[in-house]
């Protein structure tokens, strides 16, 4: 077998990437590029290969299929032998092995998946059409299609797949059905949008969760989804019992960290009105309104609230500047909150709070101490000093984070 090599370093030195071409190969573009990353699946790759053929010739795309590959058996001469390409890479996890194969991608679509003849690539042509109609990203869907009498373990199915999809749908606002389904497509434009940065299979909840975040044109496609092949065991298989539990638990990690603004800015907002009525309205003094009756500890709820509210706000907003998900926002937040606005905002507030707490000062020395008279002013002068403060140390992190953040995601 003749065979092109091409080499370039790894980025960790950990080894070198191989981009080994099958022979009369070319490298031309194509609408199509079958990419999948594989290990030690010399049990399945041929028959793979040819369902790939067979569904590209069906579907009328011209195609790449790549092959990348950490393998110690034969897995790679299979794959070359039947016309595919193979990027050798060392063993990095498997969001590594998509981010890798991203320079040597050449289609304008792309179709995500497994070697394990789990998911059938002789129908791609659902994908195909979706594609064609504009579909920006493509989940294929278990559930919508069908599942093969021991395919899926009953935890799996019942329990761990439902509840992560009903989690992530609600926070994201979505409506997919299967966001663990191991085939999925993208464009090669949205796929550089996403900035997909998991090294491991975490890389498939942040790809549907940035997907919803960036409002890509989704859709889904019923597929079937076999059985493991005699002789072969599934990755979690050979992981053990907890690998269901590890990767819900990863999942759900991933999910929190990308919908961090969700669940932080909103409430945040609601903490911080409900603070600031309530240490504004009782500033003065105590308040009875009725038979109800508000005092310093109420005022001090009031400080705890704005105060956790304001810090909710502030890393709501930072998320989604290091994100970069939601370029309009990020514009609106440089456009308005500057690093001299935070500055004169963080100084108004600290003076205000030292006069305040000034007062309160001046009179412990000179007249004496009187809690019930002159402690609500002070309260509130602490709080404007706990939001100066803040509110410095926010204006800090933004700058930085304009900094970090490539000009390209700003």
């Amino acid at each position: 077998m003749v065979m092109h090599v091409l080499q370039r370093p790894a980025q960790n030195n950990a080894g070198a990437i191989q981009h080994l071409l099958p022979h009369n190969a070319t490298r031309d573009d194509v609408e199509l590029s079958i990419v999948i990353p594989a290990m030690n699946e010399e049990i399945t790759v041929r028959e793979f290969m040819e369902w790939c053929k067979e569904g590209i010739e069906r579907a009328g795309v011209t195609a790449q299929i790549l092959i990348v590959d950490s393998s110690t058996d034969n897995t790679p001469n299979i794959v070359l032998e039947n016309g595919g390409e193979v990027l050798r890479v060392p063993k990095w996890g498997v969001g590594s092995a998509y981010i890798d194969s991203i320079p040597y991608i050449r289609g304008k679509w792309i179709l995500m998946g497994d070697a394990d003849l789990t998911y059938d690539f002789r129908e791609i042509a659902p994908f195909i059409e979706e594609f064609r109609k504009g579909a920006e990203f493509i989940m294929g869907s278990r559930f919508r299609g069908s599942i093969e009498k021991g395919a899926m373990p009953k935890l799996h199915r019942y329990f761990g797949t439902p509840l992560t999809n009903w989690i992530l749908n609600r926070i994201y606002r979505s409506n997919f059905s299967d966001i663990h389904c191991g085939i999925r497509g993208v464009t090669r434009e949205a796929l550089d949008r996403m900035n997909i940065t998991s090294r491991g299979w975490e890389y498939a909840s942040e790809m549907v969760l940035k997907a919803a975040r960036l409002n890509l044109i989704s859709s889904e496609v019923p597929i079937k989804f076999y059985k493991d092949r005699a002789g072969r065991f599934s990755h979690h298989r050979r992981v053990g019992w907890r690998s269901p539990w590890l990767a819900g638990w990863v999942n759900l990690k991933v999910m929190l960290v990308y919908a961090a603004d969700s669940f932080l800015l909103v409430p945040g907002i609601a903490l911080m009105a409900v603070g600031l009525l309530l240490s504004l309205g009782l500033a003065a003094g105590p308040v009875r309104i009725g038979k109800i009756g508000f005092s310093l500890y109420w005022m001090l709820l009031g400080v705890t609230c704005a105060t956790l509210g304001y810090s909710s706000i502030q890393i709501g907003i930072l998320a989604r500047v290091i994100h970069g998900l939601r370029p309009r926002f990020v514009e609106r937040i440089e456009g308005s909150f500057t690093y001299d606005r935070g500055m004169i905002a963080s100084a108004i507030l600290t003076a205000t709070g030292l006069v305040l707490i000034g007062n309160l000062a001046y009179h412990y020395l000179r007249l004496g101490l009187n809690l019930e008279a002159i402690s609500h002013p002070a309260i509130l002068g602490l709080l404007f000093l706990i939001l100066g403060f803040q509110t410095f140390c926010f204006t800090l992190l933004t700058e930085m984070a304009k900094r970090v953040i490539p000009p390209s995601r700003q």
